[in-house]
C-alpha cells in the first residue's frame, strides 16, 4: 500500500513539473513571437526551443525553477539569428534577440 501512494505522489509530482515548463514555454513562444512582431524580424521555425532549467530563489525567496528558451529569427529570410530568453517562473529576467530599428536624432551645436 505504501508504494502505490508513493507512486502516485510521484506522478504527481512528475505532471507538475511538465505542466509548468509547458505553460512556461508557451509563454517564451508569445514573448519571441510579439518581439519578432514589434522588430519587423521574421521569427523562424514558429518555435522556441528548452535550452537549459536550474533551480533559483524567487523574488520571495522561496525556490522555483528558472527556464532558458531559444529562438531563431531572420532580417530578410536569407539570414539565421538566436534569440534567448530566461524565465523565472511567468516572469522575463532576460532577453536578448532583436530591437526595433530606430533612429535616435543628434542635435549639433
Amino acid at each position: 500500500m505504501p508504494t502505490v501512494i508513493l507512486l502516485m505522489i510521484a506522478g504527481a509530482a512528475a505532471f507538475a513539473y511538465w505542466n509548468a515548463a509547458r505553460a512556461a514555454a508557451e509563454h517564451a513562444e508569445k514573448l519571441g513571437r510579439n518581439a519578432c512582431t514589434v522588430a519587423a524580424v521574421i521569427w523562424l521555425d514558429q518555435t522556441v526551443h528548452a535550452a537549459g532549467v536550474r533551480v533559483r530563489r524567487n523574488a520571495d525567496g522561496r525556490l522555483g525553477f528558472e527556464r532558458s528558451f531559444r529562438f531563431e529569427y531572420s532580417y530578410d529570410g536569407s539570414d539565421r539569428h538566436i534569440g534567448r530568453m530566461v524565465l523565472r517562473g511567468d516572469r522575463l529576467i532576460s532577453f536578448v534577440g532583436p530591437v526595433r530599428p530606430s533612429v535616435t536624432p543628434i542635435d549639433l551645436p
